[in-house]
């Protein structure tokens, strides 16, 4: 037995010396054993991604597909492959919790529901796979639902559309000074999705934006029942044009907005994606959320065996809402440096968004409002919104609560 012991701890100190080599303490590792220590280091991880459309649509899906490319290369240098599957063209419907349970099936630690709609179903799912993450983006439910494994995850993206806003106020107004259009001919023509929290924010962020360089901006808003319906989108803008619209601007995932628009005559500010490239003489600008922050936080967190934040919600302060590039050619004289100058503003917060100073309601400055759901429904812990002068908006949780109906902002119709 002592022999046996002699021979075991001979072989440990020769595997010891092998290990160490020459090296002196505090050597720095030669570029082989850098190598080495980061395939060592090496993690790779599966993860589910769950998308309402596809990258052909060239806005809402396509966004979330170059995030989570840019995602995967940051994360390959952290020494973290990801191995991705991808569910593309869900419904917001019991196929979406069929998609989750299949994605949970397949191994997947972290799983990824792009769409607002899908939120339901992964609520659904995530209680019987504790051990996997569920993330629903652009949601408000999980940060209050009493399970550890479900996530939500937003951008200030109404701090973008407030920029786009200014860039196509500033073109409004370059109009009027021209005399091509009358001061009340600068409408707006907005083509949404619903008529709830999520597109109402937003679409008040970028009418206020608009009217703090062209004073005398008005919006028609145009309501099409689906996130995703290309003719439909299509159709909603070429109504507003007929309205008399000078510009048409939009919350929906198709670029058929933006081609009805230049077919009009109208300018466009878009959403998700640069469109300059299917409308080069009507587009203007547009802004995005960029998701490669989060999904870099959220899959190194799991990689790692980390927790991460619940309900996550950034934006200009931490890179997470960015401009498309702006189209120089039709763009306002000044504009680039007007943008700059309010995105120094939004990131150190000297510029609020929804300052009560800027609009009113019925004729009245808004004094009180509560944070409300994506529905426009009051949460049982609501809080007050209004407070130092102005509505935080996305402060009490990441998804949008701003659900009201300012001055100048006419709705052609509803859709819940």
């Amino acid at each position: 037995m002592k022999k046996l012991l002699a021979i075991l701890l001979s072989v440990i100190m020769v595997l010891s010396l092998v290990a160490c080599g020459n090296k002196t303490q505090g050597e720095t590792p030669s570029n082989d054993d850098q190598q080495q220590n980061t395939e060592t280091e090496t993690k790779t991880i599966k993860v589910g991604l769950i998308c309402i459309g596809d990258e052909n649509d060239q806005g809402y899906t396509y966004n979330f597909i170059r995030g989570k490319e840019s995602a995967t290369e940051a994360l390959a240098a952290k020494g973290i492959n990801v191995d991705w599957v991808v569910k593309y063209n869900i419904g917001e419907d019991s196929t979406c919790e069929d998609a989750n349970i299949e994605l949970a099936e397949e191994g997947c630690e972290l799983i990824f529901n792009n769409s607002y709609g899908f939120e339901p179903f992964m609520l659904k799912v995530a209680p019987d796979y504790p051990e996997i993450q569920f993330v629903g983006c652009t949601n408000q439910g999980s940060w209050n639902d009493g399970l550890d494994n479900t996530h939500n995850a937003f951008a200030n993206i109404y701090e973008g559309r407030y920029l786009a806003g200014v860039a196509a106020g500033m073109k409004l107004q370059q109009l009027i000074d021209e005399g091509t259009i009358k001061p009340e001919e600068a409408v707006i023509g907005y083509v949404g999705a619903f008529s709830f929290a999520e597109v109402i924010s937003g679409m008040t962020s970028y009418f206020l934006g608009a009217r703090s360089v062209c004073p005398s901006v008005t919006m028609k808003v145009q309501f099409v029942g689906s996130w995703s319906d290309a003719t439909e989108e299509s159709n909603a803008a070429s109504a507003l044009c007929d309205l008399g619209c000078k510009l048409i601007s939009q919350h929906s995932d198709n670029t058929t907005p933006a081609t009805m628009a230049q077919s009009k005559g109208a300018f466009h500010t878009g959403y998700n994606n640069d469109m300059t490239g299917v409308a080069p003489d009507a587009s203007i600008i547009g802004c995005r959320i960029d998701w490669t922050n989060y999904f870099v936080y959220a899959i190194e967190s799991v990689a790692n065996g980390q927790e991460f934040d619940q309900d996550y919600c950034y934006g200009y302060d931490h890179g997470d809402v960015v401009l498309t590039e702006l189209n120089e050619k039709i763009a306002a004289p000044g504009t680039a440096e007007k943008l700059a100058e309010v995105e120094a503003g939004l990131a150190d917060g000297s510029i609020k968004v929804f300052d009560t100073s800027t609009f009113t309601v019925e004729g009245e400055t808004l004094t009180s409002a509560f944070a409300l759901d994506t529905d426009g429904d009051f949460t049982p812990d609501s809080e007050e919104a209004v407070f130092d002068g102005a509505f935080h908006e996305s402060y009490f949780q990441s998804a949008p609560y701003f659900a009201i109906k300012i001055d100048g902002i006419e709705w052609l119709n509803s859709a819940f």
